[in-house]
């Protein structure tokens, strides 16, 4: 696979990252990634009980990630949450070496990371917030399309339309994300100027992630239509259709206010899903390429398969020139 930027600032063989999926980016998934060659990311809350302390839980995962390899990983901290000034913390004293930013201004803490010796990546989901993280220092950027899984930007751009305008617009290595879920979307991230991508829903069926059994397989049986953007009054995100997403875009389609759609999630409903395995009463946040998923497998077959497809992709294209 190409040799970019993001392969030596991060020090990886592949520059591919594993999305930092809030109740699910564990250190047993983190750690397979990193083994496998690409960047694993550890998130607060994952695998953490309803109403734990994710500060703690945080620590342990870090110490856990450790304990199963010798390899560079990375921390998601989404700045929304109310306890990220005490994530950063632990960041600090457990001297993570990289930083995942998002969900909010990236001047907040990168200064401080940055002093620390620490490389920090911030998401962005347009040319404006990207141009805004470079002023702030971060070595990369994560440019995320409205294809991804989860939450999404509120101007719902598609990645191949923002990628190319953020690659433009800044200086910074930029990494492509939403919709990527084998080589040919790799192929087509680093032709539009990325280099590197992050994976997110394509980890959320790998064996070792700690995703409920009936959100794997729900995943995979999805096609293409399958998927729907919720909650675009409140904050947008790409999810699974299912009987929990009719009724939030029944309560949009009925003048509901944010915050009627806020008292209606309540809290968790994500880790309700992607957890408990409960599609009914939970969100099961879904990327839009979930029908190019056909089989759940392992964390290296996966990376394989990337990294295995990318030249025969760029022969192909190569031969039809």
């Amino acid at each position: 696979m190409k040799k970019t930027r993001i392969g030596e600032l991060f020090h990886i063989e592949h520059p591919i990252v594993q999305g930092g999926m809030l109740w699910l980016a564990n250190a047993q998934l983190a750690a397979a990634v990193s083994n496998a060659g690409a960047l694993g990311t550890v998130s607060p809350l994952s695998g953490m009980e309803r109403h734990g302390d994710a500060v703690e839980n945080l620590r342990l995962q870090i110490r856990m990630t450790r304990q199963l390899t010798e390899k560079r990983f990375a921390v998601n901290i989404p700045l929304d949450l109310p306890q990220s000034g005490m994530l950063i913390d632990v960041i600090l004293q457990e001297a993570v070496e990289i930083v995942v930013t998002s969900a909010g201004n990236p001047s907040l803490y990168t200064e401080l990371l940055r002093q620390s010796g620490i490389t920090v990546i911030h998401v962005v989901s347009s040319v404006r917030q990207a141009q805004l993280a470079e002023s702030c220092h971060v070595n990369a950027v994560i440019c995320e399309g409205a294809e991804a899984g989860g939450h999404i930007g509120f101007d719902e751009l598609p990645l191949f339309s923002l990628l190319p305008q953020v690659v433009d617009a800044v200086t910074l290595p930029v990494i492509g994300a939403g919709g990527i879920v084998d080589a040919r979307g790799v192929v087509a991230a680093f032709s539009l100027g990325a280099e590197g991508v992050q994976l997110g829903t394509r980890f959320v069926t790998a064996k070792e992630c700690i995703a409920h059994q009936n959100y794997k397989e729900a995943i995979v049986k999805a096609q293409d239509t399958d998927t729907v953007i919720t909650c675009r009054k409140l904050l947008p995100a790409r999810s699974l259709k299912t009987e929990f997403s009719h009724k939030l875009l029944e309560l949009k389609d009925s003048g509901a206010s944010a915050q009627d759609i806020s008292d209606f999630l309540g809290y968790s409903r994500a880790r309700k899903a992607q957890l408990e395995g409960d599609l009914i009463g939970g969100e099961a946040y879904c990327g839009a390429s979930a029908g190019l998923i056909k089989k759940v497998m392992t964390v290296s077959s996966v990376i394989q398969q990337l990294v295995e497809g990318y030249e025969p992709v760029v022969k192909t294209l190569s031969d039809g020139q």
